[in-house]
């Protein structure tokens, strides 16, 4: 991983992280009453929204941190950023991919605090098709930084911020339209490491909750804005992923037969798993097996008209990545495409010779990333079971093979592989931990 920021990079952030009003220009958006949601104690602020319902539907305005606005074409933090790639998350801190002073601070749309902008406002029809599309840069001052958990217990309540109160509304619309365009949504939960009170770590599992899926939905309506935008000036650059091919397809259909899960002739994947209950163990093994139909995403980069592969086959449609520029560095170049061509100005020179490079830079990054997440993982796996060989646990087995299966115990919430396969996917197994290598970051266990 990239170590800390060298003297240049970190005078230049000190340099550019300067006062709100010398951002002059723009349209002072200060007024619109916008709110984040991000996990408890982020300070890194992407993006803050503000969703109302309008006579014929929603509109949604969806505020981005402006980080071109401080980062300069050619400078040290733009070199710095193109070798980074993004933010490396831990669960002890994180590898930014702008200093701090930037992305902690001045860049982001931190509460009470005036801040550049690029605000996307998106007008949508009742069913949550998107009518109008506007992009500019502004002025934001954002209301109130909420996390997942507490916009979901406010809703839960009752009482949700009027901010947001819409969100549910447009959420299910969006993720309606998604299931008929046939994106791909795995309720696979995630694990999550965090600190326990004696200095230790756990490792937990973290169900996807509404607010997650209807949050999500708002940053896939600006990205699928962005990318319409792009495609009709033929140039920019998407988030893409080929379609499965038959053989892949029908081998899932096999799968869902051998888990007992009904696929009824007619019904599309997507409609298949947004039906289930990601409770049930088969379903959990159903959505493992659908992973491998989501591998080779990339990028695709263009200039000079539409390219051949530009949709993204677990969306349903074209994507681009443009509402997380602090901690993703295409998305800053996305954005000024969008931004220049709904203004009827030539996209910058720096940002066009920049394209061809974004694909092979953002892949590596990808990589990098999920070695990382895999890694802190896989070693506090290690670290909790050290003590506890030769311990049986209730599992599920998400997927088998000739010689190996993944399994998914019950408590702790460690995704595990077992000597020996042919277990049954979907069932419910009792898995022996036969051994632990912490400086491997490697546990072993076999059906008990």
């Amino acid at each position: 991983m990239p170590g800390g920021f060298g003297p240049d990079a970190l005078a230049e952030a000190g340099a550019v992280a300067g006062d709100p009003a010398e951002f002059g220009g723009r349209e002072d958006a200060t007024g619109l009453p916008l709110v984040t949601i991000d996990p408890p104690g982020a300070k890194d602020l992407d993006q803050a929204l503000l969703v109302e319902r309008t006579g014929h539907g929603f509109r949604v305005h969806y505020a981005i941190a402006d980080v071109a606005a401080f980062v300069a074409p050619g400078g040290v933090l733009d070199r710095v950023a193109r070798g980074r790639g993004q933010t490396l998350y831990l669960p002890d801190g994180n590898v930014a991919l702008h200093p701090p002073e930037l992305s902690e601070g001045a860049a982001s749309l931190l509460p009470g605090q005036v801040r550049p902008a690029v605000l996307w406002t998106i007008d949508t029809a009742a069913g949550g098709e998107p009518a109008a599309v506007r992009v500019r840069r502004a002025l934001v001052r954002s209301r109130e930084q909420f996390d997942y958990d507490t916009v979901q217990a406010a809703f839960d309540a009752g009482t949700p911020h009027p901010s947001v109160a819409a969100l549910p509304e447009l959420g299910r619309a969006r993720r309606e339209l998604a299931i008929a365009r046939g994106a791909v949504e795995l309720a696979l939960p995630e694990q999550e490491v965090s600190a326990t009170p004696d200095g230790g770590w756990a490792l937990t599992r973290r169900p996807r909750n509404d607010i997650d899926a209807w949050n999500a939905e708002i940053s896939l309506l600006t990205g699928m804005s962005a990318a319409a935008i792009m495609l009709e000036a033929g140039v920019g650059v998407l988030r893409t992923l080929p379609e499965a091919d038959a053989d892949a397809v029908e081998w899932l259909r096999r799968s869902a037969r051998a888990l007992g899960i009904d696929w009824p002739p007619g019904t599309t994947l997507s409609r298949l798993l947004a039906g289930l209950d990601p409770s049930r163990p088969e379903a959990l093994a159903l959505y493992s097996d659908t992973t491998r139909l989501l591998r080779g995403a990339g990028y695709t980069a263009f200039d000079g008209g539409p390219p051949e592969l530009r949709s993204h086959a677990g969306i349903g449609g074209p994507y681009a990545h443009v509402t997380a520029p602090i901690r993703r560095l295409v998305d800053r170049f996305g954005t000024e495409v969008c931004l220049a061509v709904t203004a009827g100005r030539p996209v910058p020179d720096w940002v066009r010779k920049a394209l061809p490079t974004l694909p092979e830079l953002m892949s590596a990054s990808d990589a990098l990333a999920a070695k990382v997440e895999r890694a802190y993982v896989d070693q506090v796996e290690a670290w909790m079971l050290a003590e506890r060989i030769g311990e049986e646990f209730g599992a599920v087995v998400l997927r088998s093979e000739e010689n190996r299966a993944e399994v998914l115990l019950d408590e702790p919430a460690v995704i595990a592989r077992t000597a020996g396969g042919n277990l049954p996917e979907g069932e419910r197994v009792t898995v022996r931990l036969t051994a632990v290598d912490v400086a491997a970051r490697k546990v072993t266990f076999e059906r008990a």
